[in-house]
């Protein structure tokens, strides 16, 4: 099952969701900020990603903003940005598609088709 997780507020949660239900792909539905990823899930979703650890933060949101994470973050481990990121699922790139053998940080059109058709 591919899990969705989104901020129901995000407008670009809502376009993904909507490209999502007009292709009929099932997916779980997860509320990034009531249910937060863990350690553990990005640990393993950013390996499976293949991706910078870089691409899991949502860089344009106030939260990343206020805590100045632009300039702290290149000082911090992985595993404290990873340790950040678990603590509050606004600092979470959204909307994230966790499937079993990849993982889509955002929407971007192009890389959802050739991943989910």
């Amino acid at each position: 099952m591919t899990l969705f997780l989104e901020y129901p507020k995000c407008s670009t949660c809502q376009k993904a969701k909507k490209w999502l239900d007009e292709r009929k792909i099932s997916y779980e539905d997860r509320h990034i900020v009531e249910k937060n990823p863990t350690e553990e899930e990005l640990k393993t979703w950013i390996a499976r990603s293949g991706l910078p650890i870089k691409k899991f933060f949502n860089t344009s949101g106030m939260k990343y903003k206020e805590l100045n994470l632009k300039e702290k973050l290149p000082d911090m481990s992985e595993e404290e940005q990873i340790r950040l990121l678990a603590t509050d699922g606004m600092l979470v790139k959204r909307p994230l598609i966790v499937a079993d053998d990849y993982v889509l940080t955002g929407f971007r059109k192009k890389e959802w088709e050739d991943k989910l058709g």
